[in-house]
């Protein structure tokens, strides 16, 4: 079983007779779920052992994405929520690729991405701070990789914003990354970061990876090549699921 299907390396524990699999996890890559710098991972943390749940058919034949989930034009964040017009902020390109440990491309992983619009803020009820709404700009996109496990999306660049986390504190410009695999348990959910953002020093979350060569892989890459002339500035940014060059996803550690 390739991709998402077959994230980690499992091994496994008996607990009351029962062998359940375990997933040893690098140690210093994936962010705790219990981070004290990040305040607000004391809330929602889990603080007893996890319970294992059987696998019910929706597991096992889990959902098909094609064409009739995702369609066409839902790429393309500037166009995709029927505003009047176009949205404000400096265009950009995301692409990239989502492959295994040794390269090989996963081909039909659902990618959605959410992100604040070019003044910070996101089009939700929580987000209350004085930064202008944008009507032609919800935040919001998915796509399909294919065949040779490639992605692209148009957006806009995000703005930083503040939040209470600590004084002073402004996240760095980001988009949030969700991937699913064959089954909506097959999930993963990473940030991408823009190069040489001033705000990564005080970022709890960006700083929650302790490895930082791991922590450099959640930085995009300025793409000039990719770039499109009169149109928009480019970001690669490569999904790898495992092995030594793996990116960064909000996993528990169970250490």
């Amino acid at each position: 079983m390739d991709g998402l299907q077959d994230l980690r390396l499992p091994g496994a524990i008996t607990r009351g007779g029962v062998a359940v699999p375990t997933y040893p996890l690098p140690r210093g890559v994936h962010p705790p779920l219990d981070s004290p710098e990040y305040r607000s991972t004391a809330l929602r943390h889990p603080t007893q052992p996890l319970v294992l749940l059987p696998q019910r058919l929706t597991e096992l034949t889990a959902p098909v994405f094609a064409g009739v989930t995702v369609h066409a034009g839902e790429n393309d964040l500037t166009r995709a929520h029927g505003g009047p017009g176009e949205p404000l902020g400096q265009r950009i390109i995301v692409h990239g690729r989502v492959l295994e440990e040794d390269g090989r491309p996963v081909p039909g992983t659902l990618i959605e991405i959410w992100q604040a619009n070019a003044a910070g803020r996101y089009a939700h009820a929580w987000d209350t701070w004085p930064a202008p709404l944008d009507p032609n700009f919800r935040g919001l996109g998915r796509t399909l990789t294919d065949a040779d496990g490639r992605y692209r999306f148009l957006t806009v660049k995000p703005g930083a914003y503040p939040w209470k986390n600590h004084p002073n504190a402004w996240r760095p410009a980001h988009i949030h990354f969700s991937l699913l695999g064959r089954a909506f348990t097959q999930r993963l959910v990473t940030q991408m970061y823009f190069p040489d953002d001033p705000l990564f020093f005080q970022d709890p979350i960006y700083n929650a990876v302790r490895d930082e060569t791991a922590r450099r892989r959640m930085v995009s890459r300025f793409d000039y090549q990719a770039t499109e002339e009169y149109w928009a500035l480019a970001f690669e940014f490569d999904i790898v699921l495992r092995g030594p060059r793996a990116s960064v996803f909000e996993e528990a550690d169970h250490a």
